[in-house]
């Protein structure tokens, strides 16, 4: 690939032409909005001149309400070889491109499974779709030189290629992403009137359990609309587990011993489920999730201590498998939980302790 166009210059059509154009690709850029646009251009993900003809891939990064226009006017102008979008969902898009009678032969469909909270050009990185999952639909129709260069396009973004089906895709993504952004979002919204004594407890709990919640509400109407039956569908059954769990609380408030014993019965069942489902989370670089130790560190809040700390673990020889911080309220210090391999977790505590570190035990 030498050549792309991306259409579509917000968090993630920038930063794949980023990763482009650090890899030597000719990277034009087009947006509905010219100023997003001139400012993924000043970010160095390419350019905002028109090419002068088709070029190697067209890439299309627009909300999934408007991928198939976008890309029936990119394909009956012909400013491409080959063509893909990136937008979360799949079948739909598909579907109305082929309502169109548009030939899809030269088009791939496909979902990088990477974001931020944030949106748009400013918020981008080349290296967001490091190490990360990246869907191709392809069909019996589909160009086998338009799977290479989408191929080529997942390799120079760093990403790994996962081939679905397009509307297994949509059920699977609807479990993963848009269903649990819904939920999140519910239970943020229980914050947002609450006492200002409540609130100041928040803890690393709710701030995992929220940290999705705060992405942009537009952007999140676009792909529930693409979407809404499966994520419909998956509500239904959270809604479900919700009022059984609501009947066992209030079975635990109750005077009768049976009822009682019924609502442990019930919240014990709900929290098993919970850790069954948790466990097939996969875990580092996509691989089956392993039982880590942490070595929990208190800090101050200073310039230089995680580079001081991570500095120290590496002359122990220890290898940080992921990292948390949890800051204290009203207090400029915090907790840094370490997660490392079993083995090595005594080996760091030591280490550590050495070069004066306080351990939390």
């Amino acid at each position: 690939m030498r050549t792309a166009l991306v259409i579509g210059t917000g968090l993630i059509g920038t930063s794949a032409a980023l990763a482009l154009t650090q890899r030597g690709v000719t990277v034009h850029l087009n947006d509905r909005d010219p100023e997003q646009a001139r400012t993924a251009t000043a970010l160095g993900a390419g350019t905002d001149e028109a090419p002068g003809g088709p070029v190697d891939l067209a890439i299309v990064a627009a909300p999934p309400a408007l991928v198939a226009d976008v890309l029936a006017d990119a394909m009956e102008r012909g400013a491409a070889r080959g063509y893909i979008d990136v937008a979360s969902v799949k079948g739909g898009p598909r579907r109305e491109l082929e309502a169109r009678g548009l030939d899809l032969s030269a088009y791939i469909g496909t979902h990088p499974m990477s974001g931020r909270e944030k949106s748009g050009p400013l918020a981008a990185t080349g290296d967001l779709f490091e190490g990360r999952p990246w869907v191709l639909t392809p069909t019996r129709d589909t160009d086998t030189e338009v799977l290479n260069l989408a191929l080529e396009l997942i390799s120079h973004c760093r990403a790994v290629p996962v081939v679905m089906d397009a509307d297994a895709h949509d059920r699977a993504v609807a479990l993963v992403s848009h269903m649990p952004h819904l939920v999140s979002s519910m239970v943020a919204a229980r914050l947002e009137h609450a006492e200002e004594a409540a609130v100041r407890l928040c803890g690393q709990g709710i701030r995992d359990v929220t940290r999705i919640a705060a992405s942009d509400p537009r952007m999140w109407i676009d792909i529930l609309s693409a979407n809404p039956g499966p994520v419909a569908d998956l509500l239904t059954d959270v809604a479900a587990d919700l009022e059984e769990t609501v009947r066992a609380l209030r079975g635990l408030q109750s005077s009768d011993e049976g009822e009682r014993r019924d609502g442990g019965t019930g919240i014990a069942s709900v929290l098993r489920r919970g850790n069954a489902g948790q466990v097939r989370v996969p875990g580092k670089h996509g691989s089956a999730p392993r039982a880590y130790e942490t070595v929990a560190v208190l800090i101050d809040d200073q310039p230089g201590q995680l580079a001081r700390i991570f500095a120290d673990a590496g002359m122990a020889g220890v290898n940080i498998e992921d990292v948390r911080i949890e800051h204290a309220t009203g207090q400029q210090a915090g907790l840094v939980q370490l997660m490392v391999e079993p083995k090595a977790a005594a080996v760091l505590t030591a280490a550590l302790k050495d070069r004066g570190w306080a351990i939390r035990q």
